[in-house]
């Protein structure tokens, strides 16, 4: 625990080994995923699916040894016991930082499939990581709302993750939650902006006969959310995370595209569900 160093030195040396760290497995990832598309077999693609999946976890596992040297944090976690790895999840989520997906990374570690993000297609040019993304298969969408284009990646992404148990991960919110976002959307929540129905709703729609359920996280920084920079010179030091089970209902999202009742039934339990993930927030920030 090196949390007697100050802060801007801890940041330094905290980010320097999450850039080294990552740097390192994404070369050994891409060697995989070049040996993964010179053999177009079936079985060996599928193989090298699940080395780079472990590949990633080894990636986390360094990173959460680094969040545990440099930042002394409070965690406050409570999930369910019966998360399984071979099972298929669709995660969601508030989105409030970038230490959110280090957050859920570490919480998750092990007890269900490797998390894999809906990203914005901007962000396939950050360095190191974009690439990193590209060669684990996440879906990159042209922007939040889901237009067709954006339906299309998801339906060959949902393809790709029936092969191998994955947990979909999704931050309904489509962006991160600021004051000034919230004010300019008329959010009727005090802690989180409106959820977008498009995305987790053709999730369901494609892969709801697989999938074993519904993670609902939801992320609390007692302190406030901080910058990624702040996360690393050990600023946060409370965390506080709740996940609840939820039951799938194979028929709440089979004709969210096509029927318009359908369409507002979910959006109804979405902005139901968003509406007490609200309630919880200000329970866990109080």
């Amino acid at each position: 625990m090196l949390s007697f160093l100050p802060g801007p030195v801890r940041g330094v040396i905290s980010l320097l080994l999450y850039v080294i760290n990552t740097i390192f497995w994404t070369v050994v990832l891409l060697l995989v995923a070049l040996l993964k598309l010179l053999i177009p077999v079936t079985a060996w693609r599928k193989l090298c699916s699940k080395v780079m999946h472990a590949i990633g976890g080894i990636w986390i596992l360094f990173n959460n040894c680094n969040m545990r040297l440099i930042n002394k944090i409070r965690w406050d976690v409570r999930l369910s016991d019966n998360l399984k790895s071979n099972e298929w999840y669709l995660v969601i989520a508030n989105h409030q930082s970038w230490v959110d997906i280090l957050v859920l990374q570490k919480i998750f570690y092990r007890k269900i499939p490797f998390l894999k993000f809906f990203l914005k297609k901007e962000l396939i040019w950050v360095p190191v990581l974009g690439l990193a993304w590209w060669a684990l298969d996440y879906p990159f969408l042209e922007r939040s709302s889901a237009t067709y284009k954006d339906l299309e990646t998801t339906r060959k992404a949902c393809d790709k993750f029936k092969t191998i148990p994955v947990s979909i991960m999704n931050f309904v919110e489509g962006t991160r939650f600021t004051i000034e976002k919230q004010r300019k959307q008329g959010s009727p929540h005090s802690h989180l902006l409106k959820p977008k129905a498009g995305g987790i709703a053709f999730v369901l729609a494609a892969m709801g006969e697989q999938l074993h359920s519904i993670l609902d996280v939801t992320i609390a920084y007692p302190q406030g959310a901080k910058s990624f920079w702040a996360f690393l010179c050990g600023e946060v030091n409370d965390i506080k995370v709740r996940v609840e089970s939820l039951p799938i209902d194979r028929e709440l999202s089979a004709d969210y595209f096509q029927n318009r009742e359908s369409r507002h039934q979910f959006r109804n339990w979405l902005n139901t569900l968003w509406a007490g993930k609200d309630k919880r927030m200000e329970n866990l920030l109080s």
